[in-house]
């Protein structure tokens, strides 16, 4: 008698499986959400937000890539001049998104709460007119510590994003270039390519909870729905399971991975590249 039993699938796409499935499980509601703001403000509502992006740029993103860049000179020029073993890439790589992140976190809320706007009835919209109109309000309306509502999951993410982001690319890099021996292009694009990856994946499930801390609003009662970025992620957990987090996986991916790679690629290689030599050899 045949044996019927089934057996189990070998290969790499029975475990990633579960992963993927959990991750396009959001992009229903992110379909409808698009529609919904196609059919209410025009192509115009994908846009609101522009200028505290624009801030959130000039201030998280170049002290985050600036400070890596700089802690790992120092940490190279104490070892050296020897590349640095994967685990201090990663103290690095923790401690300037930590720093990015406690600069940028200003413009990191306006944005948030901008984007939000277009997903809120009416009523409940803060209509902001610009970054600036933000935090001005922010800071009049709510003190201006309030500018760093959800600063704590806002560091944690950064750190989260840093990690997967610059210590996997460095790494990649110098695997691909100096054991598969690949050029200097394959080795960035290809090594820009997994940090892509890798910082969406460790980043999302600290970016869900930053961004419910910082568009919560307070119901009748003046009571928020959570009291910090740890109740946020328990409740989280119990309502939805570890998968809730990585909703919308794919969308993320496709938000946060091509940011990555032109921001490892350009900005660790050739930016700082022409910075160090200005260093080195003075003006000419």
């Amino acid at each position: 008698m045949a044996d019927t039993k089934a057996k189990p699938q070998a290969g790499l796409w029975p475990t990633l499986k579960p992963f993927v499935n959990g991750g396009t499980a959001g992009q229903g509601s992110a379909v409808q959400v698009t529609k919904d703001m196609l059919a209410n403000e025009g192509i115009r509502a994908f846009y609101k937000g522009l200028s505290a992006g624009l801030l959130r740029q000039a201030t998280y993103t170049t002290t985050r890539l600036g400070s890596f860049k700089m802690l790992t000179n120092k940490a190279v020029a104490a070892n050296e001049g020897k590349p640095l073993p994967l685990y201090q890439k990663a103290l690095c790589a923790l401690t300037a998104g930590a720093v990015g992140a406690s600069v940028g976190s200003p413009a990191d809320l306006a944005l948030i709460r901008m984007q939000a706007d277009a997903t809120l009835p009416a009523a409940q919209r803060r209509n902001y007119k610009n970054a600036v109109h933000a935090l001005y309000k922010i800071i009049t309306d709510e003190g201006i510590l309030a500018l760093w509502k959800g600063a704590g999951s806002t560091v944690v993410r950064a750190m989260a994003l840093n990690l997967g982001m610059l210590a996997s690319y460095e790494q990649s890099v110098e695997y691909l270039r100096d054991s598969l021996g690949f050029g200097e292009f394959v080795a960035v694009f290809g090594a820009s390519a997994i940090s892509g990856f890798f910082a969406s994946a460790c980043s999302l499930p600290f970016d869900y909870v930053k961004t419910q801390i910082q568009k919560m609003q307070p119901d009748a009662n003046g009571r928020y729905p959570y009291t910090g970025s740890i109740d946020c992620a328990m409740k989280t957990l119990k309502s939805g399971g570890p998968l809730k987090f990585y909703t919308g996986f794919p969308v993320y991916c496709v938000r946060i991975a091509p940011h990555v790679m032109v921001s490892t690629s350009i900005s660790s290689h050739l930016f700082f590249h022409h910075i160090n030599y200005f260093v080195h050899h003075g003006a000419q």
